[in-house]
């Protein structure tokens, strides 16, 4: 098949494909990962730690998942650039499941955004929409791959990308899936309510399409009354990121805009 690049249009016009209903995870919660002795220095880009971190605690899970996994499927983690370092732990997670699964582990598709979602709430994670750059296997099955999963913002992300494209995400592999709701699709009732409610101003607001929307984020934005309360909220979402940045040692210029600063690279 063909191989190119695609450009991520600006709104997100795939969900979750309908028969990736949840991720397969290792927990439910962050505790055990964050626990481990090399958490941090993984989550910081330290290869080898993630590599123990891998191997001590995800090894079972794997082999308990291959079979349900094809092969020659390419697995793909999104490359996010933590205010710390460039976190390793799902790319490392990626190549152990590709191995397993006789599969590959995809390089060209890369995140080139920051959005520095690790301690943000719901709405930092909506407004602050990671973007992918890099080539795509036309009809090519895709497996993604992530430490943590929480409101599901960054791989339907990718997965939106990755169909645009003319690739097929057929599954999903977290160490965490930490989302209220551990499936990957809004209820029907929900979409309805939110199309109902707000008509255009989800997809002019987040650059989202209601029905692309995942659970969590759906079960979030269902308790705004009114758009206008929406756009309240997105503003004290952007000051409250700021103030978490600068807590990260990451300044900015006041006249820089909140979107140049999480996509400096």
């Amino acid at each position: 098949m063909e191989t190119g690049k695609t450009t991520l249009p600006p709104v997100r016009i795939h969900g979750f494909p309908a028969w990736v209903r949840e991720p397969f995870r290792l927990f439910d919660n962050d505790i055990a990962l964050k626990a481990h002795i090399r958490y941090k220095d993984a989550k910081s880009g330290n290869e080898e730690a993630a590599e123990i971190l891998v191997s001590e605690l995800a090894v079972d899970f794997i082999v308990r998942i291959r079979d349900q996994l094809p092969a020659n499927a390419i697995f793909v983690a999104p490359h996010a650039r933590e205010a710390t370092g460039d976190n390793a732990i799902p790319q490392i997670l990626a190549v152990a499941s590709a191995l397993a699964a006789d599969g590959e582990t995809d390089t060209d598709i890369v995140q080139i955004t920051r959005v520095f979602h690790t301690g943000a709430d719901p709405m930092e994670r909506m407004i602050l929409k990671p973007e992918f750059d890099g080539a795509v296997t036309d009809g090519a099955n895709y497996i993604l791959v992530d430490d943590v999963t929480s409101m599901g913002c960054t791989l339907a992300e990718l997965s939106n990308y990755i169909q645009c494209a003319g690739g097929i995400v057929i599954a999903a592999i977290v160490l965490v899936n930490a989302g209220r709701s551990k499936h990957f699709h809004p209820a029907d009732n929900v979409i309805n309510k939110i199309e109902k409610r707000f008509g255009n101003e989800i997809r002019e607001l987040f650059g989202i399409v209601p029905v692309a929307l995942t659970a969590n984020e759906a079960n979030y934005i269902i308790g705004f009354r009114s758009a206008d309360e929406i756009r309240n909220r997105m503003a004290k979402a952007k000051k409250e990121t700021n103030l978490r940045l600068r807590s990260k040692g990451i300044e900015r210029q006041d006249q820089i805009s909140v979107k140049q600063i999480f996509t400096a690279k």
